[in-house]
């Protein structure tokens, strides 16, 4: 199978340069239907689903494989490739973000801009590092998984998207994270949150964007200052909104951010 074909990748737009969306967590390319669409005018929009998610080639994940985030970095690369893509604008929502960050280290001349969407290098806490969880809440959360995983997305969904005012958004990413293959998504969930890529931030040689929300449960402030701290060339927005998925709760503010960076403007955060 072709690599297009096990990503189940997807084009629109136009112009000569490329846009490659990522999703995070549970989710698939379908999340980026409220952002993708305003940068279609003058960019060549490139969506695809890592494996074992949303229409890829489930066969193809081999947790052998997949037991780290470089395994993803270098489909995303292989995906560049076969479409002969260079200097793309890559754009990675949660893990994803360290998955270019990845990409980007690994062949620098495929990525020329990096947009990380509520980012984290480390969820766990460390000596000197918030990132937000301890061990323990790790372990209770993957033993929850392992023991109810629909009961388990029921519950977390909410706690992520962070906007009880609007129950659709939580239903929406609930229904996603139901319609992952357990087995993948538990194993895929060890890799996401156990990873630790601080030291990969140093050799970043992409100007990057940090996108931020100022209340998130998953990634606190204190994560996005320590990107702003390592990245080597990066500017930091934190956009006035709760939860983990502003490309689905504040497109419009993602997408101001995210073109006021392409742009070359100075980023101010955005409501």
């Amino acid at each position: 199978m072709d690599v297009l074909t096990r990503n189940n990748v997807s084009i629109s737009g136009v112009g000569a340069q490329a846009m490659v969306l990522v999703h995070g967590f549970g989710c698939d390319q379908r999340m980026w239907r409220l952002v993708a669409p305003a940068f279609e005018a003058r960019y060549r929009v490139v969506l695809l689903d890592l494996v074992g998610a949303g229409n890829s080639d489930l066969t193809a994940y081999e947790p052998g494989r997949y037991g780290t985030l470089l395994a993803h970095a270098e489909d995303v690369l292989a995906v560049l490739a076969a479409l002969h893509l260079h200097e793309v604008v890559f754009v990675g929502h949660s893990v994803s973000a360290m998955i270019g960050v990845l990409a980007a280290i690994q062949e620098p001349a495929r990525i020329g801009r990096l947009v990380l969407v509520a980012p984290s290098p480390r969820f766990l806490n460390d000596t000197d590092y918030l990132g937000g969880f301890e061990q323990a809440d790790i372990e209770e959360l993957l033993e929850a998984m392992d023991d109810n995983y629909l009961g388990w997305s029921g519950a977390v969904t909410p706690v992520i998207m962070g906007h009880p005012d609007r129950p659709d958004l939580a239903a929406e990413l609930n229904a996603s994270f139901c319609q992952t293959n357990p087995t993948i998504a538990r194993h895929f969930a060890r890799v996401t949150f156990l990873s630790d890529n601080r030291a990969d931030l140093a050799r970043v040689p992409t100007p990057t964007l940090v996108l931020q929300c100022a209340h998130d449960a998953l990634a606190p402030l204190a994560v996005g200052a320590y990107l702003h701290q390592h990245l080597p060339v990066n500017e930091l927005v934190v956009l006035d909104t709760s939860g983990h998925c502003p490309h689905l709760s504040a497109p419009a503010a993602t997408i101001r951010a995210i073109d006021h960076f392409l742009l070359g403007k100075t980023p101010t955060p955005e409501s």
